[in-house]
């Protein structure tokens, strides 16, 4: 199947113990594009209203989006993106009129992080600018540790859209655009993320597509910011600090990619940060060196451990 180079990196996530609930009714059939040299990538989905795991969260999914189950999300994943197989996830949502293998395809993978709560006193403190040269720096160094092990380079080039979080509604969004140090690469990848933060863990929302795209996909997930809420028992508000877990990390941590540097490889989200036709493993561990140095940067210039 024919694909986007930038889709290729696109995402790859490990397991957790949630599920998505099956739906009541038959699927819909996505609309598709038809590309000239080859049948569109069908998938089943449906719109409405989606549980997420074990009563975790809820989507109220409109009709220009469908929701794809999990089993639905890996197909997806590994035949039309060309990811390795093994992805675990709480599903995915893709545009309902697009086909998903066609170079304005695109979608959303859903997962969910249980490393506890995350406290949030940080977040009308944090400084992105800084934040921002701070990635960069280790991007640069992860990209020179992909080369060695011979591997494309890949830079951050900045925000395409600036972290904002939303006291009331403990929503975080921001967007990152990312490129290639390669000759030959064309459009840059932009990875726009979507975090929610819950009882004690956080809704971890992806998406992957070109920078082209950048003013259809920020439309369309801000209206996934919207429909995309946990469910009572699972809230933010519904934590106790006498008995509950509180994360090792706040919002920068989020922004910085914490969760993924503090899970390790397999256990919670993993984002390949540019897309190239396969996510591979060995490129993604050089990703965590990096990151691991950032935080332990961090750590030292806050007294942290």
């Amino acid at each position: 199947m024919q694909g986007r180079w930038w889709l290729s990196w696109v995402l790859s996530v490990v397991a957790v113990s949630a599920w998505a609930q099956e739906p009541a009714e038959p699927p819909a059939r996505a609309e598709a594009v038809e590309e000239a040299d080859e049948p569109p990538f069908v998938v089943n989905g449906r719109s409405g209203t989606v549980e997420l795991g074990d009563g975790l969260a809820r989507m109220e999914v409109p009709a220009n989006f469908l929701y794809l189950a999990p089993e639905e999300a890996a197909r997806v994943l590994e035949e039309a993106w060309g990811n390795p197989p093994g992805a675990t996830t709480l599903g995915m949502l893709v545009p309902a009129n697009v086909d998903v293998a066609a170079p304005e395809g695109w979608g959303v993978v859903i997962n969910y992080a249980d490393d506890g709560h995350v406290e949030d006193e940080d977040a009308s403190s944090i400084d992105y600018a800084e934040l921002l040269k701070e990635m960069q720096e280790s991007t640069r160094e992860e990209s020179a540790e992909r080369k060695k092990a011979g591997y494309g380079g890949i830079e951050l080039v900045g925000w395409a859209a600036t972290p904002h979080y939303d006291p009331g509604t403990r929503k975080l969004y921001w967007a990152k655009e990312l490129g290639s140090t390669e000759e030959g690469a064309s459009e840059h990848s932009l990875n726009y993320n979507v975090r929610i933060l819950g009882k004690e863990g956080v809704l971890v929302l992806n998406a992957v597509s070109g920078m082209s795209q950048l003013p259809h996909v920020e439309k369309d997930m801000q209206q996934v910011l919207g429909f995309t809420s946990f469910k009572p028992g699972h809230r933010y508000e519904d934590f106790d600090p006498s008995t509950g877990r509180v994360a090792a990390y706040g919002v920068a941590g989020l922004v910085a990619g914490k969760v993924a540097a503090k899970a390790g490889l397999f256990k919670g989200l993993l984002t390949a940060l540019l897309a190239a036709k396969k996510l591979v493993i060995a490129g993604v561990a050089a990703l965590f060196v990096g990151l691991g140095k950032l935080f332990k940067r961090r750590g030292s210039e806050d007294g942290t451990p």
